[in-house]
């Protein structure tokens, strides 16, 4: 069995694509006005989801003050898990259970505000977790409707969550990490400041701006969005549609500012240009693959992330031992790019040449192996694991990553070419060690 057996033919399938982007408010001194800006969305209770270090620090103060200033009742929730699982997404719901709040602010990492768009939902229509979760893994109930007003905003120059209809958790009942995906999960509004990045470890910038790359590779590369059938009614259109000319614009550019930025950024905490514009970046690919969709190295990346909880980050001392998701995304896409590019070597090629490679005369053979390169300096210039290996994996555990990841369908199904389970095998080898 394989997904993306059957890709259609230009004209064959799709001629229609959607654009439903959440609104945004950027630049320094954002976070000043999120009173106001809840105020705006009717709120007068409201849960604030923070990282307890960001509410310890100036950024949570000004977000604490800005909204109490705006004269709405606060209720602080700082137990957010960093990688949330299904324990932490269910504390947080009873949380707000029990607020009976009219609105949601989260300020922090994507694993904060993927806490507060689960802790929304399983407020505002109460069932299991796993009813919500995406097939097969779980049932797919789709979202009744609207939730709840929902502020995000970002501390970290990577996952793009703030824009984004989805929300990544680690189901412990199953041993997988998976998700929930519905149109109605993207915040009302989100305040992205740049000035937040200014005090983050270099650790942790490289961590997170690694998933703004990936991010904004996979959607350019996926499978375009005029292969997939067209569908009987409006409804049934896929919040992951493939690659846009829409969404292209934010990938590309992106990718250029990751690959002049993410590096200088990670080096010099200083270096504000470079941080301020790795933010954009995330900003710009969480807009693009929020509706073209992510593919095989997200997939793989659940695995990587729950089989073993025993790598500690540079930038993550200070918190139990695990794989931050962006080095998680990451460290499968030398590999899988290399899979990827037979099915389209002129986009990867592009994504390569965006990154800063010499693509000049490179035939078309070459596409993976270029890409796959670029990446790779990257990730030995910043500090990176240098594969799998280095996180504790060996050949034995390759069956098992396979598995998980091979149940990914949402993603993988936007993947250029269909890829096996025996496929994911094979990139996960090539994943184990790149130097």
């Amino acid at each position: 069995m394989s997904t993306n057996a059957h890709l259609l033919a230009p004209g064959e399938g799709e001629t229609v694509f959607t654009v439903n982007s959440t609104p945004i408010k950027f630049g320094p001194g954002a976070l000043r006005e999120v009173g106001a800006d809840a105020q705006a969305l009717g709120m007068k209770r409201v849960a604030l989801f923070v990282d307890s270090h960001v509410l310890a620090g100036a950024t949570g103060e000004t977000v604490l003050g800005a909204l109490r200033a705006a004269g709405l009742d606060v209720a602080v929730y700082d137990q957010t898990r960093c990688e949330p699982n299904s324990d932490s997404f269910e504390a947080a719901a009873a949380f707000a259970r029990e607020g009976a709040f009219d609105g949601f602010v989260s300020l922090g990492g994507g694993s904060v505000m993927d806490t507060a768009k689960a802790a929304n939902l399983l407020s505002t229509y109460p069932d299991e977790l796993i009813a919500y979760i995406n097939a097969p893994i779980g049932r797919a109930k789709p979202i009744p409707g609207r939730l709840k007003p929902h502020i995000a905003c970002p501390t970290t120059c990577g996952t793009g969550s703030e824009t984004t209809g989805i929300t990544i958790v680690d189901l412990t009942s199953a041993g997988l990490k998976t998700g929930i995906a519905s149109p109605w999960l993207k915040p009302s509004l989100a305040i992205i400041d740049p000035t937040t990045t200014e005090t983050l470890p270099g650790g942790v910038v490289a961590a997170t701006g690694f998933d703004v790359l990936t991010h904004a590779v996979e959607s350019y590369t996926a499978r375009p969005y005029t292969s997939r059938p067209r569908p009987e009614h409006p409804s049934q259109r896929p919040p992951y549609q493939g690659s846009t000319p829409y969404n292209d614009i934010g990938s590309t550019a992106a990718i250029r500012l990751g690959g002049r930025f993410l590096a200088r950024a990670v080096r010099d905490a200083s270096d504000t240009e470079a941080r301020h514009q790795l933010m954009f970046a995330s900003t710009l690919a969480g807009l693009a693959f929020g509706s073209a969709g992510v593919h095989i190295p997200h997939a793989m990346s659940y695995s990587v992330a729950t089989l073993k909880h025993a790598f500690t980050a540079t930038g993550y001392e200070d918190r139990a031992a695990m794989v931050p998701h962006g080095i998680a995304v990451v460290i499968n896409a030398p590999a899988a790019f290399r899979f990827t590019a037979a099915a389209n070597p002129a986009r990867h090629l592009e994504a390569a040449a965006a990154l800063g490679a010499d693509v000049a005369g490179a035939a078309p053979e070459d596409a993976g192996e270029i890409l796959a390169q670029a990446f790779i300096a990257l990730m030995r210039e910043t500090g990176l694991p240098s594969g799998i290996a280095a996180l504790g994996y060996a050949d034995a555990d390759v069956p098992a990553l396979a598995e998980g990841a091979f149940a990914q369908q949402r993603p993988l199904v936007m993947a250029p070419r269909s890829v096996s389970k025996a496929d994911l095998e094979r990139i996960y080898r090539d994943a184990m060690r790149y130097w």
